[in-house]
């Protein structure tokens, strides 16, 4: 980002410094056409992984945004249905990996390249944090805290 940031105008490094893999609930132009997809295409996995989730626990669940493609249901059935938490995180990072090839853009010095550029960066350092035996705990603490609010 230092090195990105001697390079780029205010604007750009404003929109830079709020990558996130999170994308907000309500989507808000960015200024970057890129980033504006990415996210929705992201907040569209989120809400398709919550939605079959909650299906699986027959629990109500909110509709599908318009935008949720037969591809990213279908990514989010997949992640759903592995056995392994981990397994399924890392089935999404590669999925989303390979959206972000999809939508990368041609011209590898845009501010768009940067910001993809970011994205992968932040991929990655959210999968480098994964730790098998911390990971199980975690999943049957929460499972376990799940089940007890159901009775």
């Amino acid at each position: 980002m230092e090195l990105a940031s001697r390079f780029i105008t205010d604007d750009e490094k404003a929109v830079l410094a709020r990558l996130s893999l999170v994308p907000p609930m309500n989507l808000e132009s960015t200024g970057s056409d890129f980033l504006d997809v990415w996210y929705e295409k992201e907040r569209n996995l989120r809400c398709a992984i919550a939605q079959i989730r909650a299906q699986k626990m027959h629990k109500d669940s909110v509709p599908l945004p318009a935008g949720c493609t037969a591809d990213i249901i279908s990514a989010a059935r997949t992640a759903v249905g592995m056995d392994s938490p981990l397994s399924a995180e890392q089935f999404l990072f590669e999925y989303r990996l390979r959206l972000l090839d999809d939508l990368r853009p041609m011209d590898a010095f845009s501010i768009d390249a940067v910001y993809a550029y970011g994205l992968r960066l932040l991929l990655i350092e959210r999968m480098r944090k994964f730790e098998v035996e911390n990971g199980k705990i975690s999943y049957h603490k929460i499972y376990d805290t799940i089940l007890d609010g159901d009775k």
